[in-house]
């Protein structure tokens, strides 16, 4: 009966027959009761024949683990039925044995056979179950055994049991680190493969095993980033993690040419405005010679496909998207992770104590990222006391001259709050604002001085602590203050504070000459009762008045010596010893003593009161070490960026030929997206889908980006696999009679780019072009109308995308035989243009006549009429390399006029020439995947573009005021080519005309956050002010604004999409130097637009 009480505990005392209690034990119900055994009624159950008895007997037991009971004892009875038939059951054993396997090791180790029996079941589950125990045998003895099942489950079918696989791999590692070898090989097998499920746990095993073999990622790098957003949350967060350490080693640094764009925060804070001034000098003279950083499109993907994750329900992922973009994003980008920290704040206080932590240091060095969000730092009553805290910090950080006002309000507030702690630090918070905004100093001061009457004593306390440091920088001014402080030391008596007015009244005795022998008299009566701090303090007192003031300090002096002699502390009693000695002069006393006046008042340099997350930086964001600012174990440094990019060839991935066939173009490039960067817009690589690595030509300057169409399409690839080869035989039969055609084209492809042959041919083809141009043209105008009516089918596309639709997609001829003719009277197809609200005069046009050949009678969207060409006056970016467009050149620019089709779109002029000897046809838009918000307005189709001709289409991109690139597909009837179109940032506006009045009402309203201003030093060659204006209307679209300063320029415009103002003043100071300020209420515009000018203009 042993056993009776403890039963009786594990029942909790249900001992009553009829239902089973399952709130207690469920093991412990009246029906299966028994006073004799514990569990035996479950042993019995695991012990029949029957499959229903036993499921129930796992169940109960597999609760009772969730609920935290021990079930060890029934380890015996449960490890025999392994081997059982019944699929539930045996998903329920692996779960017990996963938890008992442990800790019942000689048990486990019995059933082991059935275990490598379970690893070769039909049921995914049982295989991983099985996996699963047999790695949490933690004995040696097995690890060959695990290695071989570990090996096993890699190669599995079933994504479910190669995770599992995944999972097993670092225990297998810290059960024998010497196994790590073969465990590398087994990741390197995991990191290629291409479901979701896997990824997030094989890149966990890496951090684990490896987190140094950073040439395992290269191949797998696009891949990766590719998969990133399908897989599961915890996997998110590994994988970003751990590319952010591999972009820091891989890619350059995307802040390494960083102008005057962004105010740096540390100068702000810590330093003075002669050394800023002297910095943005040097900055300016250097500006010009800086080569240009163009972003590795790698690089761009990682940013590109994390950002959609800020949106994850997941705080940790969203946080460790933040930090990725905090160290790898340039400047300019990092601005969009400050809203998704601040939704954060909104979660429980444990998620808000990490973000805040984190924000703290962003705060101090991107200051601007979190100004348009500063009410959601200010303090809750209901804020536990160390968030009160960080967000305390967190508003000091962001205190500017412009926001300090609101600021201060707020701290005045705080300072009534009932909790001392959070009291104390906003005391300390307003000595930080005062001391880093020199405006509001006298305020700060003044107010600390009125808290020096305040009954709490603790408040009194904190206020003379930071009074004493602000004196400190000015003490001549404020000898009132001293005064004032010297009389509270009869009345508080923290320690702290009684030691720091007696330093302030020491240190600056010689401004309170009456008062300061006083309170030495005063402190030498209560010495012996004072705390250490306090009699330190004390001593130094009586030094500094012995030097200053002997006369009537002299036997005051003697007779604090004389008690801090014989104090309790050894400290006071040395300290008394060592002044005695250097301040009164004796026989032996040495060559210090004439020095004595000096040692003590030395004049001392101000405290700085910094921020405890000055340094904090150099730890991960998002990282344990960051929390606690010390080194947690495990945790691996962020590498330093390196002075030159490695190379980038090293995650192309070589596609297999077979993978190339012809079947398959359309579906691949239906998923693919562009490999190039936002920032390389202009002139970045372009590609054909079909143009591998496998050409081997160095001359194709889009290496690094070729291989992403492998990785682009290894989601695909599972679905070719399982999809049959119905569809390709289909395919197959219907393209034979066109193989020739391919074979030929393939051989183009493939050939070197710059082999002899292909220059002499371009050469004849430009022989031929002289002589065809006409007749080209005539039969480019001929089908122009036809063109129109077809647009809309063609640019929609078909599904299947084979060449041989695409041929057969050509438009039927029509009942007119002769094509329609424009006249006045045909009004069917004539649109009126919409009202323009920019006046004609604001158009930068090359020529009056350019201007007149634009006005046709048809809408311009409608039918492709050849526009004159604006590409002499405006700056032409190349969309398509006539290399990668196998002849086919395209060049586009912003030609400055308003679209007609929509006032909120940007039109873009594009230009195409044809430097093939045949004709290309069905030239169109397809397909465009402009990002959220944005629109693409295509050009119509041009039917035929003959050899040697040049035909100008004009489309419309709304970009949503936005630098992002717009991706789509320029189709002809052959071949389909990836491009994109980025705009400047000064091309997303049209120029507004308004008189100075108006502009200054204007620029009213957009005053504080919406301004930036920056100081630049203007090159002897941009001094005149034909140039200024000229160099600051190629940067921006803009309209200049009378101005009467001659001094003084001043230039308008408005957002294209949403019509926000953009007021731009320029000023010129003595010398060569300038002030630019922009005020615009979209910030990031704002910020970036400051950038292109002071380009252009050190140009």
């Amino acid at each position: 009966m042993a056993a009776s009480p403890a039963y009786g505990e594990e029942k909790g005392g249900s001992s009553s027959l009829g239902e089973p209690e399952y709130g207690h034990d469920p093991a412990s119900g009246g029906i299966f009761s028994s006073d004799y055994k514990r569990h035996d009624d479950l042993k019995e159950m695991l012990d029949s024949n029957k499959d229903s008895l036993k499921l129930e007997a796992m169940k109960r037991i597999v609760a009772m683990i969730a609920r935290g009971k021990n079930a060890s004892d029934l380890f015996p009875a449960v490890v025999k039925n392994v081997a059982c038939k019944n699929i539930e059951v045996k998903k329920l054993v692996y779960v017990y044995l996963v938890r008992y396997a442990e800790e019942q090791q000689d048990l486990a180790l019995l059933s082991i056979s059935t275990f490598q029996r379970g690893l070769k079941d039909p049921n995914q589950l049982i295989r991983a179950s099985a996996l699963r125990v047999l790695s949490s045998i933690r004995v040696p003895i097995i690890v060959p055994i695990m290695m071989l099942a570990i090996k096993e489950a890699a190669s599995d079918m079933s994504p479910y049991v190669r995770k599992t696989a995944a999972h097993a791999i670092p225990k297998l590692y810290s059960l024998d680190s010497d196994q790590k070898d073969q465990l590398i090989e087994v990741i390197e097998k995991l990191l290629a493969d291409k479901t979701t499920l896997v990824a997030g746990s094989v890149v966990m095993a890496f951090e684990e095993v490896c987190p140094e073999r950073i040439d395992l990622i290269h191949k797998n790098y696009r891949k990766l980033c590719n998969l990133l957003i399908d897989v599961e949350e915890w996997g998110q967060v590994v994988i970003i993690n751990m590319l952010t350490r591999y972009a820091r080693t891989q890619f350059l640094s995307p802040n390494q040419n960083e102008s005057l764009l962004e105010e740096n925060t540390e100068k702000a804070f810590y330093g003075s405005e002669e050394e800023d001034a002297k910095d943005a000098k040097a900055e300016a003279a250097s500006l010009a010679k800086r080569k240009p950083y163009v972003m590795d499109p790698d690089h761009r993907l990682l940013l590109r496909n994390t950002k959609p994750l800020l949106q994850s329900r997941n705080a940790a992922v969203v946080m460790a998207v933040a930090q990725l973009y905090f160290h790898l994003a340039p400047k300019a980008e990092v601005g969009v992770i400050a809203k998704a920290l601040v939704r954060l704040l909104r979660s429980h206080s444990e998620v808000q104590y990490v973000v805040l932590q984190n924000v703290a240091t962003m705060s101090i060095k991107r200051r601007g990222m979190f100004e348009p969000y500063l009410k959601s730092f200010y303090i809750r009553s209901t804020d536990p006391t160390q968030i009160k805290i960080l967000k305390l910090e967190v508003l000091t950080n962001l205190a500017n001259e412009t926001n300090i006002s609101t600021i201060l309000r707020e701290f005045q507030t705080y300072i009534r709050s009932m909790d001392k702690d959070f009291v104390a630090a906003t005391i300390q918070a307003i000595g930080r604002c005062a001391t880093n905004i020199g405006k509001v100093r006298d305020t700060c001061l003044n107010g600390l001085v009125q808290l020096l009457s305040n009954r709490d004593e603790l408040v009194v306390a904190e206020s003379v602590v930071v009074i004493k440091k602000l004196l400190q920088m000015q003490p001549a001014q404020h000898s009132e203050i001293i005064k004032h402080m010297a009389k509270l030391t009869d009345n508080i008596q923290v320690p702290m504070a009684r030691a720091s007015i007696l330093w302030l009244i020491g240190e600056y005795c010689e401004h309170v000459p009456k008062i300061a022998p006083d309170v030495l008299r005063k402190m030498a009566k209560s010495f012996t009762n004072e705390e250490d701090i306090v009699k330190l303090q004390v001593i130094n007192l009586a030094a500094k008045l012995y030097l200053t003031n002997s006369k009537q300090s002299k036997l005051l002096t003697q007779y604090v010596l004389n008690l801090a002699k014989y104090d309790q502390n050894y400290d006071i009693r040395d300290r008394a010893r060592f002044i005695r000695q250097l301040i009164v002069p004796t026989e032996k006393s040495g060559a210090l003593n004439k020095y004595a006046k000096k040692l003590f008042l030395a004049q001392k340099p101000a405290p700085i009161l910094e921020s405890s997350f000055k340094d904090r930086d150099h730890f991960q964001l998002g990282s344990l070490s960051h929390l606690l600012n010390a080194k947690a174990v495990g945790y691996q440094e962020l590498p330093d960026w390196p002075d030159e990019a490695p190379d980038p060839s090293v995650r192309n991935v070589e596609v297999p030929e077979w993978t190339k066939c012809t079947s398959r173009e359309k579906r691949k490039e239906k998923v693919e997206k562009p490999f190039y960067s936002d920032s390389e817009g202009e002139s970045g690589p372009t590609e054909s889908a079909d143009s591998e690595p496998e050409s081997g030509s160095e001359e194709n300057s889009s290496s690094s980006s070729s291989g992403s169409s492998s990785s682009g399409t290894e989601e695909e690839e599972e679905e070719e696999e399982d999809s049959g080869e119905q569809s390709e035989d289909k395919e197959e039969e219907e393209k034979r009679p066109k193989r020739k055609d391919k074979e030929g084209s393939h051989k183009a492809v493939l050939g070197s780019a710059g082999s002899p042959s292909e220059e002499e041919e371009e050469e004849e083809g430009a022989k031929k072009a002289k002589k065809k141009a006409p007749q080209g043209r005539k039969g480019h105008a001929e089908t122009s109308s036809e063109e129109a009516s077809t647009s809309e089918s063609s640019s929609s596309g078909s599904d299947s995308g084979s060449e041989a639709e695409a041929k057969q997609r050509k438009v039927p001829p029509r009942s007119k035989a002769s094509p329609k003719e424009i006249s006045l009277l045909d009004l069917d197809d004539f649109t009126p243009p919409p009202p323009q609200p920019i006046p004609s005069s604001s158009i930068i046009s090359t020529s009056l006549v350019t201007d007149l050949e634009g006005l046709t009678l048809t809408d311009t969207s409608l039918t492709p009429t050849l526009l004159s060409p604006a590409f002499s006056a405006v700056k032409t970016y190349e969309l398509l390399h006539r290399m990668a467009g196998e002849g086919l050149a395209v060049e586009y620019c912003f030609s400055r006029r308003p679209f007609p089709g929509d006032p909120h779109m940007v039109a873009v002029q594009i230009q195409i020439s044809n430097n093939t000897d045949t004709e290309v046809k069905n030239l169109r838009v397809n397909e465009p995947k402009p990002l959220s918000g944005m629109r693409i307005q295509e050009f119509p189709e041009i039917e035929c573009l003959a050899p040697g001709d040049t035909a100008t289409v004009v489309m419309g991109i709304d970009f949503c005021d936005s630098t992002q690139a717009a991706n789509f597909q320029l189709c002809t009837h052959t071949r389909q080519f990836y491009v994109s179109i980025q705009p400047p940032v000064g091309e997303l506006m049209a120029p507004v005309f308004m008189s100075e009045n108006e502009f200054k009402k204007e620029q009213g309203k957009l005053m504080g956050m919406s301004e930036i201003t920056e100081k630049l030093t203007l090159p002897e060659k941009c001094r005149s002010d034909h140039t200024i204006v000229q160099q600051v209307t190629s940067a921006a679209n803009v309209g200049r604004v009378p101005c009467g300063a001659s001094n003084e320029y001043r230039f308008a415009a408005k957002t294209v999409t949403s019509g926000s103002l953009v007021l731009i003043t320029l000023e010129r100071r003595e010398g060569s130097t300038a002030q630019l300020t922009i005020n615009s209420e979209k910030m990031v515009i704002g910020t970036m637009l400051v950038k292109d000018i002071i380009q252009a203009l050190a140009q």
